[in-house]
């Protein structure tokens, strides 16, 4: 099995696959009389291609587990496909360019919470990858006639790391409970419980019938 390193995403990164959807280093300016911050033009929405037309949609991601294996991948030849994440958590989204698909050009990237992306039109890209709780996304895709989505199995897996992005990753996931009971606490609850049975039959016995 190979190994596929998650690299933080930005712009620059992500440019040969479609844009990065968030308001760090995007044109704005107010609007509504001062009262609202407008971030502008963020991503190309390309979906007319055949007669499509943009459609908007709320996906709901149920979380992966550690470790992640690739094993497939889908394009969509006829639009652009954006996501911009609800939930407030950070993701893990894996491409590969268009065209014929080409595993040794296959990359990852660690999206923060705040972070959208949206994948040019016949990008590969893996399923929502999302971690440590459900998590709804907006998608804005395409909607009308015609095959619209290619998928392939990958002759060889492979295993997402996390590599520059390992403290973003281990921030996004949840606290594990402690496999076992600290010696204190166990004894704790042993103590009382056996109280609470001690209390309890001899309450039996005081309110217990006389033969």
């Amino acid at each position: 099995m190979k190994i596929l390193c998650l690299e933080p995403l930005t712009r620059a990164a992500f440019a040969p696959f479609g844009d990065v959807i968030e308001t760090a280093g995007a044109r704005h300016y107010p609007i509504n009389g001062g009262t609202t911050e407008r971030y502008h033009d963020l991503a190309t929405i390309d979906v007319s291609e055949s007669g499509g037309r943009p459609i908007v949609n709320v996906f709901r991601a149920q979380p992966r587990a550690w470790p992640v294996e690739i094993a497939m991948m889908e394009r969509h030849p006829l639009g652009s496909q954006a996501f911009v994440p609800l939930a407030g958590a950070g993701y893990a989204v894996v491409v590969a360019p268009a065209g014929e698909f080409d595993p040794a050009r296959l990359r990852a990237f660690w999206a923060e919470a705040g972070q959208g992306v949206n994948y040019a039109r016949g990008v590969w890209h893996h399923p929502l990858l999302a971690f440590g709780g459900v998590s709804d996304f907006v998608v804005i895709d395409r909607g009308g006639a015609g095959h619209n989505c290619d998928e392939i199995a990958l002759d060889e897996f492979w295993r997402l790391e996390p590599a520059g992005a390992a403290d973003a990753v281990a921030d996004a996931m949840p606290e594990k409970m402690p496999e076992t009971m600290p010696e204190t606490m166990a004894e704790t609850m042993a103590e009382t419980m056996a109280e609470t049975m001690a209390e309890t039959m001899a309450e039996a016995v005081i309110e217990a019938p006389r033969s």
